[in-house]
């Protein structure tokens, strides 16, 4: 049996609630009648309800890369600096692997890997590599390279730099790699802005080490949290630095204020990551107080967000296959040269209520395989539940 070491729950509850609210976004993906045909954030073309939809589901990823970072350094607490940094880059590896192989074949379903997806998995597989790296010098060295990153990667946006690998790890959103003849990466996730947000957790998390008291951290996490609403606020009006456009007047003050908030996750700018990771920071500092039956049911996707992850584009992707046939389209459409999913026609979709009700359905039928895995992990010490 497994000697359990017990968890902060406040760091699963909202690890928990991000991984739920993700799922709303890719259930659009697959299932919105304009998701392949339109920007939900467009302000000229979408409706409130749209921009909200995709707008929230902004918070998953930057909160899901901090929340790895600062449960990487309570880890290390229990290792030694050589084996806390072996195993952090043996695990970025696995999950590098994992996105190549098992994540891209649950978004594509194409067993022929014509496509190679990469996105937020490969991007924390890359930036625990990074960081397995950096732990090898010292603590310092990882809060000064966050900081760095953090605050200084969109001066990049004022060169254009050549070459697949500045726009891989810096600069762009859906950079096209061919392959062979036929094959072609799509890295979707710039990765050094995320190492940023997973650096910074991992030295957030001395805040969450035994010994340190819950009223200092909430303290530390109410400020920094503060500070970075602040700083969103601030450099979005100044509109010069933080993002790779600047946001202009609309046609009335309610589409300005969407304009507003509209800022870049691909890559994810300096007002991006301030916009997210500042609510987060709140959040967490909220939850250390969290009471009702709610919190447990975060808990059980927060615990298992790997296993999660995986399984719900899986069960997403089965379910958009049975809807594409019982909408009447046949074999001949399983393939749309212009987008990476199979069974996935661009005209193809239903109402953003009906979105709702799918993805309602498809968190609920997840609990119960998470928290039968959330169990067995506890209660078992397989070297692979690691990684899992």
């Amino acid at each position: 049996m497994q000697s359990s070491t017990p968890r902060i729950a406040s760091i699963d509850i909202l690890r928990g609630i991000v991984m739920i609210i993700m799922a709303l976004d890719h259930t659009r993906d697959f299932f919105h009648n304009t998701a392949m045909t339109a920007d939900p954030l467009d302000v000229d073309t979408t409706t409130p309800w749209l921009f909200f939809t995709r707008w929230i589901t902004h918070y998953c990823a930057p909160t899901f890369v901090f929340l790895s970072g600062l449960s990487a350094y309570l880890s290390s607490q229990r290792k030694t600096p050589a084996e806390a940094s072996k195993f952090l880059l043996k695990r970025g590896l696995w999950l590098i692997i994992a996105e190549v192989v098992i994540v891209t074949l649950g978004l594509t379903f194409n067993p022929l890997y014509n496509v190679f997806i990469l996105q937020v998995i490969w991007a924390i597989g890359v930036s625990m590599v990074i960081l397995g790296l950096l732990m090898r010098t010292s603590f310092k060295v990882i809060l000064i390279t966050g900081l760095i990153l953090f605050f200084g990667h969109n001066i990049l946006d004022y060169f254009n730099l050549p070459g697949n690998l500045w726009k891989i790890f810096f600069t762009s959103f859906g950079t096209v790699i061919p392959i062979g003849g036929n094959r072609f990466i799509f890295a979707f996730y710039a990765v050094l802005p995320w190492t940023s947000a997973m650096l910074l957790g991992y030295c957030a998390g001395y805040y969450f080490k035994n010994g340190i008291a819950v009223e200092i951290r909430r303290r530390f996490l109410l400020m920094t949290g503060s500070a970075a609403i602040l700083l969103f606020i601030v450099l979005r009006a100044i509109n010069k630095y933080g993002n790779p456009t600047p946001w202009e007047a609309q046609k009335n003050g309610f589409d300005t204020l969407l304009e507003f908030i509209d800022v870049s996750k691909y890559p994810p700018s300096l007002d991006f990551l301030c916009m997210t990771l500042g609510p987060a920071l709140l959040a967490l500092a909220a939850l250390e107080k969290a009471k009702g039956s709610w919190q447990e049911i975060a808990r059980v996707y927060g615990s298992v967000p790997f296993f999660y992850y995986v399984l719900h584009f899986y069960l997403l992707h089965f379910l958009l296959v049975a809807a594409f046939f019982l909408s009447g389209y046949t074999a001949k459409d399983i393939v749309d040269p212009n987008i990476p999913f199979l069974f996935r026609p661009a005209d193809f979709g239903y109402s953003l209520p009906i979105v709702y009700l799918l993805w309602m359905a498809v968190v609920a039928v997840l609990y119960k395989p998470c928290k039968w895995f959330r169990e067995y992990r506890k209660m078992h010490n397989q070297w692979w539940l690691k990684y899992i």
